[in-house]
């Protein structure tokens, strides 16, 4: 009940979780109506087949069962509600992925670098600010040159994201830990003998779980948009129906020219309601995270 009036009162936290519910059940659901089909390959359909609820071929107008393709189809024959459905999952998968051992990492870097200070803290912080100079997509644009994009899955396209999704976290964590690292109760925590581990884990993480959970959210909105700005430079899993691979596939064949104007808007639509709902979800982490936020309410 507190929780529900809670998020009564936090809008974007409201509106971020309803959106993310329905993701949810958008791929559930229509995972299940994928695999209904029986079909060995779900993502074939009738090339060029505009947005319709009951679909006969030409050679077949009074066809007694017609097909439902309500996102359409592509020029390569693929069932774009099929590529909308598991291209959604995907995609959030490699920015979860990516966005959690970048926070992982930038948590241990963080909250070291800043409780311990000394030598490591100044190697730590000039590394961080030299890094974050050099942009992220160049970055990764070298490293997956490097590889090749037939050699990359899923779960290497997302340890290869983050290796940049540290550095923001690692920054911004350091700087509320050395804020905290002063405060009334670390120093009667060091006073009663708890250990330097434990002080971190039992007395800064716990107030700082807000603002990590906001930092995560930050970290999952950059993974994604490096998935799919990687996938339109051809450098990402392009054999796998990522969001951000349909946008490329469509801009190779020419959708909008070929009048197929649905092939843009199905991955665009719900990249929108993605980055929508992480910004809203920030939002109202943020709410919880500044109480001058919460006071002024």
């Amino acid at each position: 009940m507190l929780f529900l009036r809670y998020l009564r009162r936090n809008v974007s936290l409201t509106i971020g979780l309803v959106i993310l519910l329905l993701l949810i059940l958008f791929t559930l659901i229509g995972s299940l109506y994928i695999n209904a089909e029986k079909d060995p390959y779900p993502l074939a359909a009738p090339p060029r087949v505009a947005p319709t609820l009951s679909y006969c071929p030409k050679t077949k107008p009074n066809c007694p069962t017609p097909k439902a393709y309500p996102f359409g189809t592509d020029s390569q024959g693929r069932d774009l509600f099929a590529v909308g459905v598991v291209g959604t999952w995907l995609t959030i998968r490699i920015g979860v992925l990516a966005g959690v051992i970048g926070l992982l990492v930038g948590m241990v870097v963080g909250f070291t670098s800043a409780y311990y200070g000394g030598t490591y803290d100044l190697i730590v912080r000039w590394l961080v600010d030299v890094l974050l100079t050099v942009p992220n997509l160049l970055i990764l644009v070298v490293i997956a040159s490097v590889l090749g994009s037939e050699t990359l899955g899923l779960n290497q396209e997302a340890l290869i994201i983050s290796l940049t999704a540290w550095m923001g976290p690692a920054r911004l964590i350091r700087a509320q830990v050395l804020s905290m690292r002063e405060r009334p109760y670390v120093m009667m925590a060091r006073l009663n003998g708890m250990s330097n581990m434990s002080i971190i884990f039992r007395e800064l993480i716990p107030n700082l779980l807000p603002y990590l959970g906001a930092s995560l959210v930050g970290a999952v909105t950059g993974a994604i948009f490096a998935s799919i700005g990687l996938a339109a430079l051809s450098l990402g899993t392009l054999r796998e129906p990522l969001l951000g691979v349909t946008i490329f596939w469509a801009q190779q064949q020419s959708a909008m020219i070929s009048g197929l104007w649905w092939w843009y808007a199905v991955p665009v639509s719900i990249i929108v309601l993605i980055f929508v709902m992480l910004f809203m979800i920030s939002a109202g982490l943020d709410e919880l995270a500044n109480p001058r936020v919460r006071r002024a309410e």
